[in-house]
């Protein structure tokens, strides 16, 4: 069973606002513009380019999220292929066979395309042109419906939907929409095709220019890498001794400070922008 992201062939624009928000220079002032991400949410992958970081969001995609660190504990994750990369669209890997039609040993994952959002998710609208409402919770971006609606609803929350943007995690599959496994796969560029369809689990928080160094597949072998790079040691921050252990605060999207960068971007982007545009603002420390 082959496990890709269905688009043999595609177009994409890359969104990243110019330089991206991440490298907008002005930083806030107060400790209160920032949040610690949690290690236990903090995904350490180690590749032969250097160091990703991702965010993982229990909120958007609880199952996916265990899955993951369950075998990042197990070691599952070490020394496998980038065995699919395709430059502006995303890096495929998780597959111990190497060759996209691998797993684990674990039982395949009902899909979690949408999810329930609560008041106490933090979301932060994002002005757009896009119809929906979009925005951001934590660091991934979705659509959803209006916080109102959350009135009528017999759980008080709303459904939500992640959105496929630059440095998005999500899990790949085969063409049955409860066959996601191990394989996942990291977005460098923007593609809505993939949004609801495909499971969104978190966001790179760092890194993203490391994904795009990865080495690229032949496009007319649908990004197959003939000697591509590998993920040396992958490991959830908490299972690190804090001497190793990374420590990364992001913006909080809903502060003051986040919203003035996103207010530059649009005004540099004009009727062009998009949530994509907006990159997580983040800083590391220690590791």
């Amino acid at each position: 069973m082959k496990f890709k992201i269905g688009l043999a062939a595609f177009t994409v624009a890359l969104a990243f606002g110019g330089a991206g928000l991440a490298q907008t220079p002005a930083a806030p002032a107060t400790a209160s513009d920032w949040r610690v991400i949690a290690p236990e949410n903090l995904w350490v992958i180690d590749t032969t380019q250097g160091r990703v970081l991702v965010e993982l969001d229990p909120r958007v995609a609880p199952g996916h999220v265990e899955r993951i660190r369950t075998l990042t504990s197990r070691g599952f994750y070490d020394g496998l292929k980038f065995h699919r990369v395709i430059r502006g669209f995303m890096a495929q890997t998780g597959d111990p066979l190497g060759t996209g039609e691998g797993g684990s040993d674990l039982p395949d994952l009902p899909p979690e395309f949408s999810f329930r959002r609560g008041s106490a998710a933090g979301f932060a609208p994002i002005r757009t042109n896009a119809p929906g409402i979009q925005g951001l919770v934590g660091s991934v971006p979705v659509v959803t419906q209006p916080d109102a609606q959350m009135f009528v609803t017999a759980d008080f929350k709303v459904d939500a939907t992640g959105l496929f943007c630059p440095g998005v995690a999500g899990m790949a599959r085969s063409s049955g929409v409860d066959s996601a496994n191990s394989q996942f796969f990291l977005m460098m560029g923007q593609n809505d095709n993939l949004n609801g369809s495909y499971t969104v689990f978190g966001r790179i928080v760092a890194g993203l220019d490391v994904v795009e160094k990865l080495k690229v597949g032949d496009d007319a072998n649908n990004g197959a890498v003939t000697d591509p790079d590998v993920m040396t040691r992958v490991r959830i921050a908490s299972a690190l001794p804090e001497t190793e252990r990374p420590v990364v605060r992001v913006m909080d999207p809903r502060s003051a400070a986040f919203a003035a960068r996103v207010d530059a971007v649009r005004a540099a982007k004009g009727n062009a922008f998009k949530l994509c545009d907006v990159q997580p603002v983040a800083e590391v420390t220690g590791g």
